[in-house]
Parts: structure tokens; C-alpha cells; sequence
């Protein structure tokens, strides 16, 4: 037991260093958007959630050390229709009033040769958790003017979304279906320096 005890403290002090590089973000929802798209009949439309909050856990030397975690808020879905976001709301799609909060939590991170970053992670979703992999890039960082540090992400996936158990279509007379189930997430992020070292 004791062996065991010292080679856990060994090993937890060869990650600290590790741990302490990434520096903590937190995202910043007035300059930051979580869009979607998806086709209707023979368009894409988008759309958007105007309420999450989230974490960035990110040192651009050791990206693959990082981490992120977002919570949305489902009934903030906003498309500009009133109608249709209430539809978004109801059990045919977010169902809001059984499941509120839609979330991501990464579990790895890889960079690859180009600079571009591959967040793997679970999206909650309705109630059903599934894995779905970001592309990511890390814009820069730097001072905000008021004192603060500030640093800018992209992010895009897509999924299907009878993944997440949300199904709900109406054929068309000359064949195919109203939506599609292809759903493309956008994600442009805004967050601060909340400790850490900064990055440039």
C-alpha cells in the first residue's frame, strides 16, 4: 500500500505541470453566436440559441491538453419566426419542457498539421447523449482594451438529427421530405481570461 501511495503522488506531481498550462475561458454569449442550419424543401434556413454559458480549458502549445464544456438553454432556439420557434420547443423536436438545457462536454483534443483542432465530445441532446467531433481553430488572443485578455474560436460539425430522436417530417406530393436531417452547427466564440497565463 505504501509503494501504491508514493507512485500516486510521483504521478500526480508529473501532471500538475501539465495541467496548470491550459489557461481558463469563459465564453462570452454577447459576442459569441451557436448557429444551425438545416434544409427546408430546398433551402437551408438557419438558426440560433441565444442563451448558453461555457468553459474553455486552452494553451495553443499543448492544445490536446485542453477542454470544453457549453450549456444551451433549449428554449432560446431562435429562428425570427415566432411560430416556428414554438414548434422547435414542443416534443417534436427540443421538447423544452422535458428536457431545458441542451449541452457539450469534450472528452480528447487533437490538433492536426494545419493548426485546425478536432474536438471530440458528447452532445446532449433531448435526453440522448451522443459523440460527434468539432472542427475547431483557435483565431488568436489578446488585451480587450478594458483590461481583460480575449480570445476568438470557430467550431463546425454536422449531425443527423433522428440521432437525438428527433424525427418529425411531412412528405411533399412529389417525393423526399419537408427537412432534412442533416443538421450543420456553427459555432463562433468570443470568450475571456478568467486565470492562466495569457496566450497571443
Amino acid at each position: 500500500m505504501k509503494r501504491l501511495l508514493i507512485a500516486f503522488s510521483a504521478l500526480s506531481l508529473l501532471l500538475l505541470p501539465v495541467a496548470g498550462l491550459a489557461a481558463t475561458w469563459e465564453i462570452d454569449p454577447s459576442h459569441s453566436n451557436v448557429g444551425f442550419k438545416v434544409r427546408h424543401f430546398f433551402s437551408n434556413v438557419p438558426g440560433q440559441f441565444t442563451e448558453f454559458e461555457g468553459t474553455i480549458a486552452f494553451d495553443p502549445e499543448q492544445p490536446e491538453a485542453g477542454s470544453v464544456e457549453v450549456l444551451i438553454q433549449a428554449s432560446s432556439v431562435d429562428t425570427d419566426n415566432e411560430k416556428r420557434d414554438g414548434h422547435l420547443q414542443s416534443e417534436d423536436f427540443f421538447w423544452v419542457e422535458k428536457h431545458p438545457e441542451l449541452s457539450f462536454r469534450s472528452s480528447r483534443v487533437e490538433a492536426k498539421d494545419d493548426g485546425s483542432l478536432l474536438v471530440t465530445g458528447l452532445l446532449s441532446m433531448r435526453g440522448v447523449e451522443k459523440e460527434v467531433v468539432l472542427e475547431a481553430e483557435f483565431l488568436g488572443a489578446g488585451p480587450d482594451g478594458w483590461g481583460g485578455t480575449r480570445a476568438g474560436f470557430t467550431a463546425s460539425t454536422q449531425v443527423n438529427r433522428k440521432d437525438w430522436g428527433i424525427e418529425w417530417n411531412k412528405a411533399l406530393d412529389h417525393g423526399g421530405a419537408m427537412l432534412g436531417d442533416d443538421v450543420t452547427i456553427q459555432l463562433d466564440i468570443e470568450a475571456v481570461l478568467q486565470e492562466g497565463p495569457a496566450v497571443e
